[in-house]
């Protein structure tokens, strides 16, 4: 495995970080409320940012995607690439790429998708579909929405059709979330039966990379706070005890981006990569957790601020942590897969094949 970004995936992260860094200020954030910064979004587009994702694969998303978290920008890149730009280009019929990528490459058109499936829609035999998903994220943006089905069918739905509601609601994070409500509204089927698998190990691959970038923001605020706050004439990080809350968390940090590195390098090698999603989807609800809250910590008082930057990261972290599955569901299902698809293999000359479900080492009954 190699990990180390191409020429075109570390230029695209270098100028990703420009754009974030310049315009996804704590002030300009302030000015969006719970919006999407159309400016920024705007420059992303502009820039090709969105359109290279194509080029760059997954491993190149979730580089960018760690560059919007460190900011905590407030534009739908991640929901738009994964359930819109990839989800077409990889599972769309020649006709549907056609049509609706060079919309989503240049941004005019956002996606999101009404994911993972709760069994809450329902699709009759005409392609019509019924049936509410309580929480969105980017909805209030979107102009296509990827639901699916209860059979784990996908369709793609367009927000301003007939029997499509949208209602906006608050969550945790300011993410322009909406509750879908469908009423026997127009769809078209999307991939075939894998498509949901697929698109879900892709989601939660993606938005490990954004959790790593909150945490390792998250704890970039924490280091330069400690590093100037002084206490009895001391500054904080001469403490033992920041230090070693602030090397948890580095660790913590690394743990989720190497593992959602893992994943999406997986992805674009080929090679089935869903119990690496599953493992990223964990470090990133678990070990989120502990970062984000790490960080308001070691900013003492300051961290107790709501209007304090390393506040929002609290709440990204927090909202990243319960979408796609928490930690526990996430961890179920991984031994779930596990057992399913059954890990057991013994070796035969040079190679590993599958033999049943029980450990055999050569040389033993």
């Amino acid at each position: 495995m190699d990990f180390a970004p191409t020429e075109e995936q570390a230029a695209a992260r270098g100028l990703a970080a420009r754009i974030f860094g310049d315009l996804s200020t704590p002030e300009r954030l302030a000015v969006a409320g719970t919006g999407t910064d159309a400016e920024l979004w705007k420059e992303l587009c502009a820039a090709g940012l969105t359109a290279a994702v194509e080029e760059t694969g997954l491993l190149g998303l979730v580089l960018l995607l760690e560059e919007q978290g460190r900011t905590t920008a407030q534009v739908p890149f991640a929901a738009s690439c994964v359930y819109g730009l990839l989800a077409v280009a990889g599972h769309g019929s020649d006709e549907q790429r056609e049509r609706l990528l060079p919309s989503l490459r240049d941004g005019t058109a956002v996606a999101t998708g009404a994911f993972p499936s709760r069994g809450g829609i329902r699709a009759d035999g005409g392609g019509r579909l019924s049936g509410v998903v309580p929480y969105v994220p980017w909805l209030r943006d979107a102009s296509l929405v990827l639901v699916p089905d209860r059979e784990r069918r996908l369709w793609l739905v367009r927000t301003g059709d007939p029997g499509v509601l949208t209602e906006p609601v608050e969550t945790t994070a300011p993410w322009s979330a909406a509750r879908l409500v469908l009423d026997g509204a127009p769809a078209e089927r999307l991939g075939g039966a894998g498509a949901y698998g697929a698109v879900l190990a892709a989601g939660r691959t993606a938005f490990a990379g954004v959790q790593a970038g909150v945490c390792a923001g998250s704890l970039a605020r924490a280091v330069a706070h400690a590093n100037t706050r002084e206490q009895f004439g001391r500054p904080l990080a001469t403490k033992q005890g920041v230090l070693l809350r602030a090397a948890d968390a580095h660790m913590d940090t690394e743990a989720i981006r190497v593992t959602a590195y893992e994943a999406a390098w997986r992805h674009d090698a080929g090679l089935p990569y869903g119990p690496q999603a599953l493992t990223a989807a964990w470090w990133a609800s678990e070990a989120g957790k502990r970062v984000v809250h790490a960080g308001q910590h070691l900013h003492g008082g300051t961290g107790a601020d709501l209007d304090h930057p390393v506040h929002r990261h609290f709440l990204w972290g927090r909202q990243l942590d319960a979408y796609l599955g928490c930690g526990g569901e996430v961890l179920q299902e991984l031994g779930e897969s596990l057992v399913k698809e059954g890990t057991e293999w013994v070796k035969e000359g040079t190679e590993w094949v599958k033999e049943g479900t029980e450990w055999v080492k050569e040389g033993t009954e």
